[in-house]
């Protein structure tokens, strides 16, 4: 019963994760003793940054790569194979938003949200599934969390079509990996996080941040340490029993309201 929440010389690999909520899951894991954290993100400069802050915290690298594509999925798996003979942990985050109305919605904007949110998410974990077996035992399974949304458990407010469409598509595609990596001794669970400060929730923030806050049952937003603390718990002894899971982190915002 000692050491359940312990991530202590784990591998981690983070896409999208040079700022918001993957920031905060990579620094989380960090900070608690991983081995090496791997983060992923198109833009060199916001992975330079990122990297230059989170190796206060332990070894962490970034490797650019657009996931939509199949030589960024490549390029990710390289760069991790080079380093590391195996693979604890893959946190799927990598994600877009877009809002336009009904009407004029386009056919691009569409394929850019479902390809990153949905597409990316399979054909990495896919690609990296030898690497995860590689670190996977009965008594010390491999896991894989994928970042999806309490927009894709309720119909948000917002004319953002293909963001909750995507992510109710990661829900369950969470579920169907689950069932199919089992008898790889590989955990697949899904967050499904609230309203954080992050650069992709920062326009509805500003606008009704604190209508939000007011509507919460705990009356704030997400801190780093609550969707980096229920990561943790996933990547952890503690959730050895827990595969398919879809948890909403959202201070009771979908589950009460």
């Amino acid at each position: 019963m000692q050491n359940l929440f312990s991530v202590e010389g784990k591998t981690v690999v983070v896409t999208g994760g040079s700022r918001g909520i993957g920031a905060m899951i990579a620094e989380g894991f960090l900070r608690n003793g991983a081995k090496s954290v791997y983060i992923t993100a198109r833009k060199v400069e916001e992975c330079q940054v990122a990297v230059a802050r989170l190796s206060a915290f332990g070894k962490c690298e970034a490797f650019p790569a657009d996931l939509t594509k199949p030589e960024g999925i490549e390029l990710v798996a390289r760069e991790v194979e080079a380093r590391e003979q195996s693979l604890d942990v893959l946190i799927n985050n990598a994600g877009a938003v877009w809002a336009e109305p009904f009407d004029e919605f386009g056919v691009a904007a569409w394929d850019k949200v479902m390809n990153i949110n949905v597409k990316a998410v399979f054909f990495l974990t896919q690609r990296l599934h030898k690497m995860l077996t590689a670190s996977a035992s009965h008594e010390n399974p491999a896991r894989v969390i994928n970042i999806g949304s309490i927009d894709g458990l309720h119909c948000p407010p917002l004319e953002t079509y293909p963001y909750s469409a995507s992510k109710a598509a990661v829900h369950h595609l969470t579920r169907t990996l689950a069932a199919r990596l089992a008898p790889d001794n590989i955990l697949v669970n899904c967050l499904a996080p609230g309203p954080f400060e992050s650069k992709m929730m920062a326009a509805t923030l500003a606008a009704l941040g604190d209508q939000i806050k007011e509507a919460s049952p705990v009356k704030r937003i997400g801190r780093p340490e609550d969707i980096a603390g229920a990561a943790i718990f996933l990547a952890s002894r503690a959730s050895m029993f827990i595969t398919g899971a879809v948890i909403p982190v959202d201070g009771g915002i979908s589950t009460t309201l």
